[in-house]
């Protein structure tokens, strides 16, 4: 299953059980230690992408998934999607360190129940998960007044800014691009063909008004790093592929 951290005959039955899928194990952990203190909450199981994720519902029977974004060789938002269609009586909530604006109303399409960022207090995500599960939708106020105003038909697609033009695909590739992946790395990453990625690429320049590779690689690292609120540790040299 991959789970680091499993906690399938943790506490009574009335616990909700919660599996972890995020692929930085410092992150698994802190979130475990504060979940695993309350007496209604005990996590179940962890998992670093979608692959281990889907094992470990099998295994581990979850009430819900705390789901990242940004996971090891996948999406989050693309693991909800099929999250949805697999098992539709599971509750996800996501959890980012990419802001709200950008990402939570594509998490609530894809099926997601809440989103919660990463720098938020920890009895807000508590919060979350108790809402979640008992089947309520936990966003902040500025994502709700969004989405009404797209039922409503008032929020004008012309006053989108680039980056919500993208798709949810377009918005995986542009985030992997950041992080320093080439073409055909990407390519193999997402089971694509290169001439696919190379669309997407093109897509990219367009909707961004960018004017060449060499200008979506420094859009890309440069968005990376603005997201994650540092210089990117780590993060390869933008190349071109």
């Amino acid at each position: 299953m991959g789970a680091d951290h499993t906690r399938a005959g943790h506490g009574a039955s009335r616990k909700s059980r919660v599996l972890l899928v995020d692929d930085h194990p410092i992150v698994r952990e802190g979130l475990a230690r504060v979940i695993d203190q309350e007496p209604d909450l005990a996590v179940c199981g962890t998992a670093v992408n979608a692959r281990q994720a889907l094992d470990a519902i099998e295994a581990a029977a979850p009430d819900i998934a705390i789901v990242d974004v940004s996971l090891d060789g996948s999406h989050g938002i693309e693991l909800v999607k099929e999250l949805k269609t697999r098992h539709p009586g599971l509750h996800v909530l996501m959890l980012s360190m990419h802001d709200e604006s950008l990402y939570a109303e594509r998490a609530l399409r894809a099926g997601a129940k809440g989103y919660v960022m990463k720098r938020e207090p920890p009895q807000k995500l508590l919060a979350a998960i108790r809402g979640v599960v008992a089947g309520r939708l936990y966003f902040s106020e500025a994502v709700t007044a969004s989405v009404l105003e797209h039922v409503a038909g008032t929020k004008r697609g012309a006053a989108l800014l680039p980056m919500d033009k993208l798709s949810d695909r377009e918005l995986q590739i542009l985030e992997l691009i950041g992080r320093g992946r080439t073409t055909r790395q990407i390519a193999e990453e997402l089971h694509v063909s290169v001439k696919t990625i190379q669309a997407h690429r093109e897509h990219l320049k367009e909707k961004l008004q960018l004017d060449g590779a060499t200008a979506l690689a420094r859009f890309a690292v440069s968005w990376v790093e603005s997201e994650r609120g540092t210089h990117a540790t780590g993060t390869a040299p933008p190349q071109r592929g």
